[in-house]
């Protein structure tokens, strides 16, 4: 080529770029900033580790998240999306080798000769073709970062997604346990309420009580008796639901420690700063904005031109010769676009508009991810706190009991003096129960919210 046809081909390249639109910035709006510190600041008295639910003490436990892990259909769907982007992302790369293709065509045929006799020939015509896109401006390279960042975000979702179902599990063995306790405490109940209405049978055959008080005992023995059907239906549920989050046929759920001796985690340790690094999610926003931003520059690539080299080579092979003819071509192609209807522009226009998506869907999680970890802080904050008053409850309340039953035995009160302590210490017995599920729950958000241990890769 000419040194002037060189110069002339450089100048409409660098006009083509010229033409190119400028790639529009990250939304400013979008931005997170992580706070100093946490509203509700808790003494860490544990590291975050990997396997955190390990920290509740029970063997049960663990076999369920395991076994949660290995066959729950969430996360094998998130995996399964993992190899498919894995597979587009090969296919990007691909584009960057040429492409080699082999065929052969083959004829028979009768024709009439110069001297009106007829010839008969078959021909045999193999040929290899090879074609290769020159990437002068990284459009294909920037096809390749986007589709690389979008492997590592659905590697993060698969991540997530595994923390996910952890937490789930975790919550719902809990919730197990505390139906479990709370089928205890009103079986114990039953026990004593039955006691208490055979005393007022005895006590109204020999005419100590009267009528109404038996009726009353009768009726807060058989308002007892119909929790239990109640709390064996939940318990049912939560199996059932647990059977379903393992990947499982509804079925019973192995339990391993009571409620009351479960181990109760400490505080894990966590910053805000450090959460924008360590949660699965987060991360998967982050690298779902930096593959929108290759997109952009890949839609703002097609406005250059691109090179293309193709190179075929074979043979005519025919009877009707006398020798095989060896056939080549050797060329080059040069596409440049002049005038699209908008469409290049449109393109780029919609990457940008996905990109900002990306950066406010980024901004919500974040969002999000510190405000779950303030909500489980309070929580255990306060729940301590009630722990605590309805302990002191509960001793004066059993106290009540005491004191009434002796006072009406003694004929010195009546029978519904007894019957309100009676309700008041079932209410409180279980309002405990569902306080010390409530407190472990809120240790499983805070290990989740914090990003359960995971680190990124």
């Amino acid at each position: 080529m000419r040194p002037s046809r060189i110069a002339t081909a450089g100048a409409i390249a660098l006009v083509l770029t010229g033409c190119v639109p400028g790639q529009t910035p990250r939304p400013e709006a979008a931005r997170v900033v992580p706070p100093s510190g946490w509203r509700t600041p808790l003494a860490a008295t544990v590291p975050l580790k990997a396997q955190w639910w390990r920290d509740f003490g029970d063997p049960a436990l663990n076999d369920l998240v395991a076994a949660a892990l290995a066959g729950n259909p969430d996360i094998a769907t998130a995996a399964a999306r993992v190899r498919e982007a894995r597979a587009q992302e090969a296919l990007a790369r691909a584009q960057l080798f040429p492409s080699l293709d082999l065929g052969a065509g083959g004829s028979y045929a009768r024709s009439v000769s110069a001297f009106g006799t007829p010839v008969t020939s078959a021909g045999v015509q193999p040929v290899f073709q090879a074609a290769y896109e020159v990437d002068l401006f990284g459009r294909i390279d920037k096809q390749i970062s986007a589709a690389r960042l979008n492997t590592s975000a659905l590697d993060a979702a698969r991540d997530a997604a595994r923390l996910s179902v952890t937490a789930a599990t975790v919550s719902g063995y809990l919730t197990l346990l505390g139906l479990g306790a709370r089928l205890q405490v009103v079986r114990e109940t039953i026990t004593s309420r039955a006691e208490a209405l055979r005393i007022a049978r005895s006590r109204a055959r020999v005419g100590y009580t009267s009528e109404l008080e038996l009726r009353q005992a009768e009726a807060e023995y058989q308002a007892t008796v119909v929790i239990q059907p109640q709390v064996q239906l939940a318990i049912a549920r939560q199996e059932n639901a647990l059977s379903a989050l393992v990947g499982r046929t509804p079925g019973p759920i192995p339990r391993g420690a009571t409620l009351d001796r479960l181990a109760t985690p400490g505080v894990p340790t966590g910053l805000p700063s450090e959460l924008l690094r360590r949660r699965p999610d987060i991360a998967q926003a982050e690298r779902t904005l930096a593959a929108s931003d290759a997109t952009i520059a890949a839609a703002r690539a097609q406005y250059l031109p691109s090179l293309r080299l193709t190179g075929t080579g074979g043979a005519a092979l025919s009877t009707a010769l006398a020798n095989p003819l060896t056939i080549w071509s050797v060329g080059a192609s040069v596409l440049a676009p002049i005038f699209q209807g908008g469409r290049l522009r449109a393109n780029v226009d919609a990457a940008t508009a996905r990109r900002d998506q990306a950066a406010f869907g980024y901004q919500r999680v974040a969002l999000q991810a510190f405000r779950e970890t303030e909500d489980a802080l309070v929580a255990i904050d306060r729940l301590r706190e009630q722990e605590r008053v309805l302990a002191a409850q509960r001793v004066a309340v059993a106290e009540t009991l005491r004191h009434a039953t002796n006072r009406y035995r003694a004929g010195y009160s009546p029978y519904l003096e007894q019957l309100d302590a009676q309700r008041a210490l079932l209410s409180v017995d279980l309002s405990r129960v569902q306080l010390r599920t409530d407190l472990l729950g809120a240790r499983v958000a805070l290990f989740q919210a914090l990003g359960g241990g995971w680190q990124p890769t």
